[in-house]
């Protein structure tokens, strides 16, 4: 949907802000578009339960899968969270460039709300940022990320456990195929022999992506690489202690056509991916008896295929995993996840593109490294309004 210059507005700002404002709004053009979603799904755990109000019942979060409890009976939710909206600009400049920007809201992972009464949510940023000649500032998704290699799923993610997920403040320089970008850093630490996360923004340097991506007829492969350090800084209870550690990370994905159906891939995999790799299953790094970082290794990955039944009808089946070596000798009695996997198979109904009908199954397992399990199944039904 595109907002079009309207005489009286330009003459109420032109009024209000002077002539410079309304010589900008000449020169833009700014476009409204989003989409409305329900969802509503039903959802059932081997082990335990999710409270009321927990993220994981509104999507799939692989580490909140519940473990060693008893199992209940079905839950049922239903929620509009997902519904957002998105602002582009376009202004001409006089130098003939372009600048651009975008703003992106929608309603998840925020805290205010509840569905005792107005079931009111508060929107929250998804993306912000201003592209200019070859680069891009602001918030948006990591270059160490293919979103172009996500396949369509009901649930807000999907292929989550082997999945890069993160959108962060950066700036970006891209040059054909070519992006390099300095993120923003943010290490997540498990501590020694002991339960509980640290966040810590103790970080020095920007987290360093780049990615290269071949395109074709066929599709497109991508290869990324990410540098980063983790760090935590903390002297201010007596334990002294100052330590920083290096993470690396590689990422291949790849989206192939096969007429009108397609494959999707990634692989992922890296020492200290922590916060990137499904939604932080695992932390980045934990610390040792001498309160230095080491790093954990993970891996993760997904394969999905899109079939295409006829111009209204598609379905898209979905596998991917997720892994940690977690160095037993430095959890002591806590039990880390060693791994998680999630598969699922949906239809989707599309009478025009604007308005799609969509129903998915998904069975979800969690493994911690003791050998304690715990699976979760789900149906999910979704009505989505795109403009």
């Amino acid at each position: 949907m595109k907002l079009k210059r309207v005489l009286p507005v330009a003459v109420v700002i032109s009024s209000l802000a002077g002539a410079a404002h309304a010589n900008v709004l000449e020169k833009t053009n700014v476009k409204f578009s989003g989409y409305i979603k329900a969802d509503a799904m039903f959802s059932s755990y081997s082990d335990g339960t999710l409270s009321s109000g927990s993220i994981g019942r509104d999507f799939y979060i692989p580490s909140l899968t519940p473990t060693g409890g008893t199992e209940e009976s079905t839950q049922f939710d239903a929620h509009v969270k997902q519904s957002r909206f998105r602002f582009t600009t376009d202004t001409a400049l006089a130098n003939g460039q372009k600048l651009s920007g975008v703003l992106e809201f929608d309603f998840h992972a925020t805290a205010g709300g509840d569905e005792r009464i107005s079931n009111s949510y508060t929107p929250r940023i998804r993306h912000a940022f201003i592209k200019y000649d070859n680069w891009l500032i602001g918030q948006t998704w990591s270059t160490f990320q293919d979103v172009r290699a996500l396949p369509e799923s009901v649930d807000f993610i999907g292929v989550t456990d082997g999945t890069i997920f993160v959108r962060q403040m950066m700036v970006r320089y891209t040059s054909g195929n070519f992006e390099i970008a300095a993120e923003n850093p943010e290490s997540t630490i498990s501590n020694y022999q002991a339960s509980g996360r640290i966040v810590s923004d103790d970080n020095a340097f920007p987290d360093i992506t780049a990615r290269y991506t071949f395109k074709g007829d066929w599709g497109h492969f991508a290869v990324a690489g990410l540098a980063r350090q983790l760090s935590y800084v903390n002297k201010q209870d007596g334990t002294d202690i100052d330590t920083s550690e290096t993470s690396m990370g590689l990422s291949l994905t790849a989206k192939f056509k096969l007429g009108q159906d397609d494959i999707r891939l990634m692989a992922n995999t890296g020492k200290g991916l922590g916060r990137y790799l499904g939604l932080n299953v695992v932390n980045g790094a934990i610390l040792n008896a001498d309160n230095e970082l080491e790093a954990i290794d993970s891996t993760g990955f997904t394969i999905a295929y899109r079939h295409v039944w006829n111009e209204k009808f598609r379905s898209n089946l979905m596998y991917s995993a997720f892994s940690a070596d977690n160095d037993m000798s430095l959890n002591g009695s806590i039990d880390p996840i060693k791994s998680t996997f999630s598969a699922r198979v949906n239809l989707m109904y599309s009478p025009t593109k604007e308005f799609t009908l969509g129903g998915e199954y998904a069975y979800a397992k969690k493994e911690l490294e003791s050998g304690s399990d715990g699976t979760m199944g789900r149906i999910q039904l979704t009505a989505k309004y795109a403009f």
